[in-house]
């Protein structure tokens, strides 16, 4: 009975090494869940970061306006007979 009360005891043993420390184990189980949670993150700020540049391009696809705005904002262009004035702010 002793030998057989060891044996159930040694094979307890081995599976719960089994269980934590194995292949497909626990560890390894909280260790991809945790890298699955970092890449829906990414994937998330990716998506909106997309969303973004959709809805750019249809801006810029769409109307005369946003590709001005563009042009005005990024590149100082004025139209002819316009008068650029530049309002500095007080940086006390």
């Amino acid at each position: 009975m002793r030998l057989f009360i060891i044996i159930l005891l040694v094979v307890l043993a081995w599976l719960q090494y089994d269980f934590w420390d194995g292949k497909n184990g626990m560890n390894e189980y909280t260790a991809v869940k945790e890298s699955v949670a970092l890449q829906q993150a990414a994937n998330t700020e990716l998506q909106q970061r997309n969303q973004q540049m959709y809805a750019e391009i249809k801006d810029l696809h769409g109307g005369k306006e946003a590709v001005e705005e563009r042009a005005r904002n990024d590149l100082g262009l004025i139209k002819p007979g316009e008068t650029f004035i530049r309002v500095l702010g007080d940086n006390n």
